[in-house]
This record gives C-alpha cells, sequence and structure tokens, in this order.
C-alpha cells in the first residue's frame, strides 16, 4: 500500500510543479459551469488519456514519443479552436468550419450548451499536454513497467498518480468557479470573464507551442516539485543497487524526453555494439572532466564498433532545458548521442545512483563493467579493446596504445591534493553556511557574512532569497564568501531570464591576477550570461587556502552549488 500512497502524493504534487501552469486555463475555462456536466468530465478524460498515453509508453518504447508529439500538436489545435470560440463565438465559428468531421463542431456546441461529452473531450486534448508533467515518482512507476513488462498493477498505479493530479485539479477548479460566481454577481461581468478565459487560453496555447512552458518555466525552481519527489523517494524507497552481472540485456532507455544527435535508440538496436552509457548532467564538474576520454574513445573506436550514449539526467531545474541542454552539447564539443532524461526514467532503470557513472556492455548486452566518478579511464579503454577484439574474433593486444587526453579550462583533469567538498547553497542540501543570521527558506531575507570564516565555510552578504536549489541575489551588491582549499573554485550560476548579469571576484581581498579562471578576466570581471558552472579560480601556485569573495554587480543572480578541482 506504500507505494499506492507514494504515487498518488507524486500526483498531488504536479498542481505545484511549474510545468502544469500552461494547463491550468484550459480547466478553468468550464470554472463558472456545473462541476458535475463540466468540470469532473475534463478532469475524467484529462486522467483518462493520460493513463492511455502512459500506459503505451511502458509497452510501446520510443516509437510513441512520436506519436505523443503529434498528439500535443492536435491538442493545441483543438484547445486553440476552444479559446478563439470563448473570445468569440461568431469568429471560432467561421475556423472551425473545415473541422467539422474532425469534432470541432461538437466542441463549439459543447462550449454553447455545457455538454458532457465535449467537457470529456476537453478533457482529453488537456490531458496531451498535462502527461509530460510527471517526475521521478511516475518515472519509478514506468521504470518497474519497463523492467517486469506492463500489467494490470502497472495501469493500476498510473491510475491512482493521474487521480492525485486530477483531486488538486478538482479541488483548484471548484475554488475557482466560487470566485468566478462572485463576481459575476457583483458586476455583471460573465462576457467579460468569457472573453478573458478564451484569451488566458489562447495564450496557454502559444506559451506551449513556443516551448515555453519547459524553456522558462524550468528556471522557476522554488516552485519545482522535483526536489520534494526525490525526497520521498529515498524516504520511501531503498537505495538503489548496481545491476546484477548476471543481467544479459542492457536495461530500458525509453522514457526519455529527447533524444540530441541521434533518434531515438533502443536495447534491441545496440545488439552486436560494444556499448558505452555514461550518466552525466551539464553542470557537474565531475561529469565534465570525464568529457575528453568519451569524445577519444568515441573517435578512436567507433569505426570498430563501439557506441557512445551519454544520458542527461538534470540535478537541478535549469538543467531540463532543452535549449541549455543543446547549447552545452554543442559548446562541449558532443557529436555521439545523448538523451535526455528529465523523468529519470533510464536512470532508475540503469539503478544509478550518481554522477558520473560508466555502464560498459557487451556485443551481448551483458554489463561488464560499471564505475562511478572519475577515474580508472586506462582499465575501463583496456576493457573496451577487449570487447571490440572479442566483437570481431580476435585474440585482445594487451600494449595497444591508449588515448593521449589532456583537458582544458573546466575539462582539465583534477589534483590529487587536498580540496573543499561540492557545497550546495540551498537549503535542500545547505551545509556550512556561517552567516549568524537565522535561514529563512523562500522569502528574501538580509544576511552579513563572518569577518573570518573557518576553513569550508561560507557566508552571504545583502538580501537573499533561498530556494531548495538556489540563493538568489534580491538587490545589487549582494556577495557570498568562501573559505575554500584547492586548484581550482567552480559556481554554478544562472540569471533567470537569461539577461546579463555582471559580477566581480576578489581573492583575500584582491583581484585574481594570475588565478583567475577561464569565466573571468585577471581583474575578477565576469558575467553571467547562460546558465551553467563558471570556472572562477585556477590557483597556478598550488592550492593553500584562500578566502574568495564573488560580489553581483546586478540583482537576480542565482547560485547553485561549489565545486573544486
Amino acid at each position: 500500500m506504500l507505494i499506492f500512497f507514494l504515487v498518488y502524493l507524486g500526483g498531488l504534487l504536479t498542481i505545484f510543479s511549474p510545468c502544469v501552469l500552461p494547463v491550468l486555463p484550459f480547466v478553468f475555462a468550464r470554472s463558472d459551469k456545473s462541476f458535475t456536466r463540466n468540470g469532473l468530465p475534463v478532469l475524467i478524460g484529462m486522467a483518462a488519456t493520460f493513463t492511455l498515453l502512459a500506459t503505451f509508453a511502458a509497452i510501446g518504447g520510443a516509437w510513441l514519443v512520436e506519436i505523443n508529439q503529434y498528439g500535443r500538436y492536435a491538442a493545441m489545435l483543438l484547445l486553440l479552436l476552444m479559446g478563439l470560440a470563448l473570445v468569440s463565438p461568431s469568429l471560432s465559428e467561421r475556423l472551425m468550419r473545415p473541422f467539422v468531421k474532425f469534432g470541432g463542431q461538437l466542441q463549439l456546441e459543447a462550449d454553447r450548451q455545457g455538454s458532457m461529452k465535449g467537457s470529456l473531450l476537453l478533457g482529453v486534448a488537456v490531458g496531451f499536454l498535462w502527461a509530460p508533467c510527471a517526475g521521478p515518482i511516475l518515472g519509478l512507476v514506468l521504470t518497474g513497467a519497463a523492467l517486469k513488462g506492463a500489467s494490470p498493477y502497472t495501469a493500476l498505479l498510473l491510475m491512482v498518480f493521474a487521480f492525485g493530479a486530477a483531486t488538486s485539479l478538482g479541488v483548484a477548479l471548484m475554488a475557482g468557479g466560487k470566485v468566478l460566481s462572485i463576481l459575476k454577481r457583483g458586476f455583471g461581468a460573465e462576457q467579460w470573464i468569457r472573453r478573458g478565459l478564451g484569451v488566458a487560453v489562447v495564450a496557454g496555447v502559444v506559451f506551449i507551442a513556443l516551448g515555453l512552458d519547459t524553456r522558462l518555466l524550468s528556471k522557476l525552481s522554488f516552485f519545482n516539485t522535483t526536489g520534494t519527489e526525490e525526497r520521498l523517494i529515498s524516504r520511501f524507497k531503498p537505495e538503489p543497487s548496481t545491476i546484477s552481472r548476471e543481467s544479459s540485456s542492457i536495461p530500458p532507455l525509453t522514457g526519455a524526453t529527447l533524444w540530441l544527435n541521434s533518434p531515438p535508440l533502443t536495447a534491441r538496436s545496440l545488439q552486436g555494439h560494444v556499448v558505452l552509457i555514461d550518466f552525466w548532467t551539464y553542470s557537474c564538474i565531475n561529469c565534465l572532466r570525464t568529457l575528453p576520454y568519451l569524445k577519444a574513445w568515441h573517435e578512436k573506436y567507433r569505426s570498430q564498433g563501439l557506441i557512445v550514449i551519454s544520458v542527461h539526467s538534470p540535478e537541478f531545474a535549469f538543467e531540463k532545458d532543452s535549449l541549455n541542454v543543446r547549447r552545452a552539447v554543442s559548446d562541449l564539443g558532443i557529436t555521439w548521442p545523448v538523451a535526455m532524461d528529465n523523468d529519470y526514467a533510464i536512470w532508475n532503470a540503469f539503478r544509478n545512483r550518481a554522477w558520473p557513472a560508466e555502464f560498459l556492455f557487451d556485443t551481448q548486452g551483458r554489463i561488464r563493467d560499471q564505475h562511478i566518478g572519475e577515474g580508472r579511464y586506462h582499465e575501463t579503454e583496456r576493457l573496451v579493446q577487449k570487447l571490440l577484439a572479442e566483437a570481431h574474433g580476435a585474440a585482445p593486444q594487451g600494449n595497444r596504445e591508449l588515448v593521449d587526453v589532456k583537458g582544458a579550462g573546466v575539462t582539465a583533469a583534477t589534483t590529487e591534493m587536498q580540496r573543499s567538498a561540492e557545497t550546495y547553497l540551498g537549503y535542500a542540501r545547505q551545509e556550512n553556511l556561517a552567516s549568524p543570521e537565522r535561514l529563512v527558506q523562500d522569502r528574501a531575507s538580509d544576511y552579513s557574512s563572518p569577518r573570518e570564516l573557518e576553513p569550508d565555510q561560507w557566508g552571504l552578504s545583502g538580501k537573499w532569497l533561498i530556494t531548495a536549489e538556489a540563493a538568489i541575489s534580491v538587490t545589487i551588491g549582494g556577495s557570498i564568501s568562501y573559505r575554500f582549499e584547492g586548484r581550482d573554485l567552480h559556481l554554478v550560476l544562472a540569471s533567470p531570464d537569461r539577461k546579463p548579469i555582471r559580477f566581480r571576484v576578489t581573492l583575500d581581498g584582491k583581484a585574481p591576477g594570475t588565478d583567475h579562471g577561464t569565466d573571468i578576466d585577471a581583474n575578477g570581471n565576469g558575467v553571467i550570461r547562460e546558465q551553467r558552472l563558471y570556472q572562477l579560480i585556477r590557483q597556478r601556485g598550488g592550492n593553500r587556502a584562500r578566502t574568495f569573495r564573488i560580489e553581483f554587480l546586478d540583482p537576480g543572480a542565482e547560485a547553485f552549488a561549489f565545486t573544486f578541482g
């Protein structure tokens, strides 16, 4: 019963997820009508469509992704016509005449008469748009279906998830209906309310069609429910184990939200190849330092039958943005297939638990090696050579030359010297904050940094908004200080609207000079332009303890995590 509670709770949480916001206008468009004949059928249609799509996804594999996209396009067209009908019934009647055979007239009549069939049709359309909003909890359900096969039990879990979401939307819908009734009684504004809802529906369709639902809402990190869902999963689900050595097939690669540099790949399509699967996320410094090796192996061994696949499983909300990932893939020179795993479906199928992680399979799909973290590059390459030799029926050559890798900038290899630990600034995983003020969650507050910091301590100065994922500088002049040890200091930074944000860095109160990183100059000046990891310090003379300070000269900077090398 615990899994049913967890799944239902995951469904309830979707109402707070930013990606569900564009769907709300379509649901509220009928909130001024009978809940039984209008609101309830919308929720039933939405939940049924979602359950059907998710069940097919568990069974059908990657080809359904394309069908789902066509379904979204059809749903957007239908909802656009509905929005125009709300704004101007006469205009929508003319526009919808060519689509009578496809249900356009039915929907127009449904809007005029409050038909239950029309409301159900609206729910079906909304279901196509809402389906991608599911997060890690649903990923567990789909992963179980992919690993063990779809079953009535899987369908029941999906229905419970959909019922949880419908419950929260139903409460919001009934509350919205009461508000509209008050407005109508007080001002007699039914026609204007109707048109206003129509404008909201049309705006929502445009919002979704332009991809703004994922590109912009992914930045609202303190509204994002992923962290909450992951904490629920970690509490109720045991720590995942590694793939069994007895496994005779590559775990499913279905569930990716997008494939880059390749059409969707499946375990079956990879048969006969040696396959190296790398789990990464583009703001992870450890992941970035493995890329030169992956790139060298891809270039050297792909003609011999090696396929490298990078699975991008995001750590922060902005890493779910396909534009951000596309830019990172291009800037980093990644030319091999990349699967965007925003729902952690592949992550869970592999029972993975860290970034980076490498899984190496032979031509029969058997797991031959798995490794978490950096290092062991020579051992991995030797095994790749051995498996390729086996694939070609040749004896492995023990003295074959290994690739010569020299990373640059953030991809340069780490050192073995003492360094500070990775430090998160959001309250969900925050440690060692030395500011004397009480931490206030999700509300702007003033902080001050101590004059002296102990090793690995950090402090805030100025007005900051602390969310689960990040610390956000609210005013000009906000700063972060850190007493660190290590050759390199990196900081994951973002500008919520991609507007340039200037900052200045000092080391021990002075400009960094020759110890500046690749993202600042010798005077310590830099600009946040993308949501990514920034290299701010690279010490040329060892790794002695230093006091780092960054001051933001424009408001709105988001700081997520420090990493060191």
